[in-house]
């Protein structure tokens, strides 16, 4: 099992006033009309579309992403294109709304832990939208691999967090190659494109850099609060690297590296 990521220091967690709890009712009401309302609609197109994979759903996904984070008060950019050959993105993981972000700048489908699956509240979206879940456990390595393949195949672009855990969201962990072997696959490699993505947030004026990661055994429903109340909001960036092709490299562990290299040069930390 993957350890989760602590910090020597421990976060910030702001007192709320009387007015920010008023902001985060109102903007929490607001926001879970806005997902849940998506939701519905999502999956009552669902039953109509499955027959022809997903060429509805994944723009629905993508709007409501792009709402919520109007609803919150966050700005929301990007640099670069996303990639149009088929392949899969891999990016750092510093938050929940790493998942917001991502999805809001392009269409893809996430591979997560097996644990999302239960979330009150994100499992329910994460299991709708066609999220891939994976165990942490190596007896289950290859079954999974065989998933990421027919996914591949078929043409969804799959997104992958290789660090394996989530961050303060002022770093990058090494990233781990045991998913990347999955790109190569005799049938699927000459095919192949990876794309590096970097996101990097901006905390509000005057806040702790760290504000919206979230890591370590921090408690959900107190971060999601704590972002609901900000009085002022930061911004969070999508930086999109130059796709590369899986042939070009000799084993999985450079391209795991080549792929490191560029999502650390998107947050300056080379």
């Amino acid at each position: 099992m993957n350890p989760t990521w602590q910090s020597e220091e421990p976060p910030e967690m702001p007192q709320i006033d009387a007015a920010g709890w008023v902001r985060a009712l109102l903007r929490g009401i607001v926001l879970g009309v806005v997902v849940y309302g998506g939701l519905a609609v999502f999956l009552l197109i669902r039953l109509f579309e499955w027959p022809f994979g997903r060429p509805v759903t994944p723009w629905i996904t993508q709007g409501v992403c792009k709402a919520s984070f109007a609803i919150l008060g966050i700005g929301f950019r990007w640099r670069g294109r996303p990639m149009t050959a088929r392949g899969a993105v891999v990016a750092n993981h510093a938050s929940w709304l790493d998942i917001f972000a991502l999805n809001a700048a392009q269409r893809i489908f996430f591979v997560s832990k097996a644990e999302v699956r239960g979330w009150p509240g994100i499992g329910p979206l994460a299991r709708a939208t066609g999220t891939v879940f994976i165990e942490r456990d190596r007896r289950h390595a290859s079954a999974q691999k065989t998933i990421f393949e027919d996914r591949l195949r078929r043409g969804d672009k799959l997104l992958f967090f290789p660090e394996g855990t989530s961050t303060d969201s002022t770093r990058v962990l090494p990233f781990k190659s045991t998913l990347f072997q999955a790109f190569f696959a005799p049938e699927i490699v000459e095919f192949m494109h990876v794309q590096p993505v970097t996101v990097v947030y901006h905390a509000p004026r005057g806040a702790d850099p760290r504000f919206y990661g979230w890591w370590g055994d921090m408690d959900f429903g107190r971060h999601l609060l704590k972002v609901l109340a900000a009085p002022l909001q930061g911004e969070v960036e999508v930086v999109f690297h130059t796709p590369v092709r899986v042939a070009e490299f000799p084993h999985r562990k450079a391209l795991t590296l080549y792929c490191e290299a560029r999502v650390r040069e998107g947050m300056d930390l080379e």
